[in-house]
């Protein structure tokens, strides 16, 4: 398997920045990691994407988290292992990520049910997550990256990686 170029934010100069310094925002606004990185999960499930699944799961695991709450992100609505709160990011990034696929994107009951368990701040920064993980979704399902080595060098480092995919 080969990647039909390298990753455009490689390439473009100060793209790999911008979109680091918009997943960093989101990460500061209050939502537990654990649900960031669930929410990155299931919508690179839903998007196809093998690297920030692979990067996600991984996080994830290093978390703590146990590998039947991973394993299960696909199947959140009838699994026991997520809180309400959870459940509620997952229903606002199932919505936010399938945008074409109703004529009322976001029902007001998803959002409602979100705003339940989030603050303003919280439903920002969640709403930015989901947006940054749909952009790096398309980046790199569109250029065809690979997973493995390069999603392992971004574990590696001593920061949090799920900015960078």
């Amino acid at each position: 398997m080969q990647p039909r170029m390298k990753n455009p934010v490689m390439v473009v100069p100060g793209a790999m920045e911008a979109a680091q310094k918009l997943g960093d925002a989101a990460r500061r606004a209050g939502v537990p990691a654990t649900t960031l990185y669930l929410i990155e999960m299931r919508a690179s499930q839903i998007n196809g994407c093998s690297v920030c699944l692979d990067m996600h799961s991984r996080e994830l695991k290093a978390e703590g988290e146990s590998d039947e709450r991973i394993f299960m992100v696909g199947a959140w609505r009838e699994a026991p292992y997520y809180s309400d709160a959870e459940r509620a990011a997952l229903a606002l990034t199932e919505a936010a990520t399938r945008l074409a696929d109703r004529s009322d994107p976001i029902p007001d009951e998803v959002w409602e049910e979100a705003a339940r368990h989030y603050d303003e701040r919280q439903l920002a920064g969640l709403v930015l997550a989901i947006a940054v993980i749909n952009a790096w979704n398309r980046i790199n399902a569109t250029t065809g990256q690979i997973t493995g080595e390069w999603v392992e060098q971004w574990i590696a480092r001593p920061e949090p990686a799920g900015h960078a995919a």
